[in-house]
């Protein structure tokens, strides 16, 4: 088997889940509303988030590879992952491109749902896939704290 044949699935996965985050941060035009906002405690600065979010993107590519392998491309657990993805794509152009802050937030809660239960059918797949979506499903809840404080303040 080559290396190809071997890690097609990791590394389709990882561009994937890449693509989708750069599509959505492209569309929502940037993190210009981040600096305007007045901010709960524990906002960090701007530039963590691309950082955050390349490493949780990879994160995410790697177990999805891993369920793809033990299951299939079509799993129940695959197009619960992809639901998920498509509901983190659409979150950034709601909060920064139409400035839906509490729309966002609901949205978010949404999100953090489906990551958990992502999370949980990833873990019956292996437990490692599962563990590799904690961090996402952390940040996920923190950036709801985040959102929920914006929408508030």
């Amino acid at each position: 088997m080559t290396f190809w044949q071997k890690d097609k699935p990791y590394i389709g996965q990882i561009i994937l889940a890449l693509a989708v985050g750069g599509l959505s941060a492209w569309l929502s035009g940037g993190m210009d509303t981040y600096g305007e906002l007045i901010k709960p405690p524990l906002s960090p600065p701007g530039w963590v988030f691309p950082v955050v979010w390349t490493i949780l993107y990879v994160l995410m590519g790697i177990a999805a590879g891993i369920v793809v392998t033990r299951e299939g491309k079509d799993s129940g657990a695959i197009r619960l992952y992809y639901l998920q993805l498509a509901v983190n794509f659409l979150w950034s152009p709601l909060f920064f491109r139409f400035g839906w802050i509490t729309f966002a937030a609901v949205w978010l809660a949404l999100l953090v749902a489906a990551v958990y239960a992502t999370y949980r059918r990833f873990r019956e797949v292996s437990p490692t896939a599962g563990r590799l979506l904690l961090p996402y499903l952390v940040w996920c809840i923190f950036a709801l704290y985040l959102n929920i404080g914006f929408a508030v303040l």
